[in-house]
């Protein structure tokens, strides 16, 4: 009665899996052959039975295991969860670092991944191009988005993200713990397919997994840069996980890995860290009884990778249509900064907030809707601005697009990006003069 489709083809395709991994790796087509061993086991074939046992004892080895990495997380006290300074004090100290002005513009990570993009990325993976000439590449399209960021007039840049294929991807390929697979594609949704990573040993960082290219961003423009991570519940959500140990403190490995990044950041100066969690709420269990559980582990392995500097401006990113049902278990994130999709709703996906007694986080309201080619008006922009301005106070109050843009061509982008500056700007005179 289970299906298949959640599984890629075969495990024989792959010819770059950590040793000993492949041994212990089934996908569809060798969960059929399995199937059928185990029946021909269970009518007395000696020959199946056998290799039936010789596989158990594969899968019962110890494999993966790191005893820093587990020792790390087994000392880990309450005091770990939680920033240093309350949030009150820490947005002072954050805007005297910042000095942003009201409606402060950004975007959310990504911009288009053009052909040539793609096409150089390609050449380098198979060998075509060397190592030097794709982040020479890379470095030409990070001072190309700076270039049109700082034009357009955004007040936190990014560096756009053209090295990543994949939000998910990009992190497991430079952690220790986790594979990838080449063939490994799995249906997302729709026509969109996916390859999930494969969480088979304890996690850890061997190297930083961002520096380079956040740092040179920062290197060419005195705005702030934001450092982009992808957070630890939709590493862990979005992968084939192992399940020789708790989920949580598989949460809890990679995000400790992903506070080494946010502090080998905050040393080389970055003062804006992006943690996206858009899996934070699809990972909850199907029966809200078992919400409390689920949420209690994914909020702290949240707050532990997040436990930067007081000065350090936390932001996350979630894209979903629904907020009422988690935002109490959101709000206990202890972000500085969400920014979240708006765009469609016109600005009513805020009620939520507006329900919420006790919020006080800034909120980045997505006023532009990346899922389509249209350039969105400034009249449109205003008056999703305007609709979140009657729910909460102007000072908590982000501008940004519903989400990244990735998909999207220059054409759309620019001009629509210069719309949503120019709303901000306007906006903030018309507060000034009243």
């Amino acid at each position: 009665s289970c299906p298949l489709f959640h599984l890629p083809v075969s495990k024989e395709p792959e010819d770059s899996l950590p040793e000993g991994l492949k041994d212990r790796l089934s996908f569809a087509k060798e969960k059929v052959r399995e199937l059928k061993l185990l029946k021909l086991a269970f009518e007395g074939d000696e020959s199946a039975l056998r290799e039936v046992e010789e596989s158990a004892k594969v899968m019962s080895a110890v494999f993966g295991e790191d005893p820093q990495v587990r020792k790390r997380v087994a000392s880990l006290t309450e005091k770990d969860f939680v920033r240093d300074v309350p949030y009150h004090e820490r947005a002072k100290l954050q805007q005297e670092t910042l000095n942003l002005p009201m409606l402060p513009t950004t975007t959310i990570g990504s911009f288009p991944q053009t052909e040539e993009v793609r096409k150089v990325r390609s050449a380098y993976n198979s060998g075509k191009i060397s190592e030097q000439e794709y982040e020479e590449f890379i470095k030409r399209q990070i001072e190309h988005v700076i270039r049109v960021q700082e034009e357009i007039g955004l007040d936190v840049l990014v560096h756009g993200e053209f090295e990543r294929t994949d939000m998910v991807e990009f992190f497991a390929q430079r952690l220790e713990g986790i594979a990838t697979t080449k063939h490994g594609w799995v249906l997302s949704y729709g026509s969109r397919v996916y390859r999930p990573p494969i969480i088979y040993g304890d996690v850890s960082r061997p190297k930083p997994m961002t520096l380079k290219e956040i740092t040179y961003a920062q290197s060419l423009t005195q705005k702030p840069v934001k450092g982009m991570l992808t957070g630890p519940v939709t590493i862990l959500n979005w992968s084939y996980y192992r399940e020789d140990i708790p989920k949580h403190e598989i949460a809890y490995q990679i995000a400790l890995a992903l506070l080494e990044e946010v502090k080998d950041l905050e040393k080389a100066g970055i003062k804006v860290v992006q943690i996206d969690e858009p899996a934070f709420r699809e990972g909850a269990p199907l029966k809200r009884r078992d919400w409390p559980s689920y949420f209690e582990w994914a909020v702290k392995a949240f707050r532990l990778c997040s436990k930067a500097q007081p000065q350090t401006q936390i932001h996350t990113h979630m894209c979903y249509s629904e907020f009422n049902e988690v935002l109490e278990y959101i709000h206990q994130m202890d972000f500085d900064v969400i920014s979240i999709e708006a765009s469609r709703s016109k600005g009513e996906i805020i009620s939520a907030f507006e329900n919420f007694k006790g919020w006080d986080r800034q909120i980045g309201i997505g006023v532009y809707d990346i899922h389509s080619p249209a350039v969105p008006t400034k009249e449109q922009i205003k008056a999703v601005l305007e609709r979140a301005m009657k729910v909460l106070p102007v000072e908590l109050l982000w501008v940004n697009p519903d989400c990244g843009l990735k998909t999207r061509r220059w054409e759309e982008v620019v001009p629509s990006l210069k719309n949503m500056v120019e709303s901000a700007k306007e906006l903030r005179e018309e507060l000034v003069r009243t």
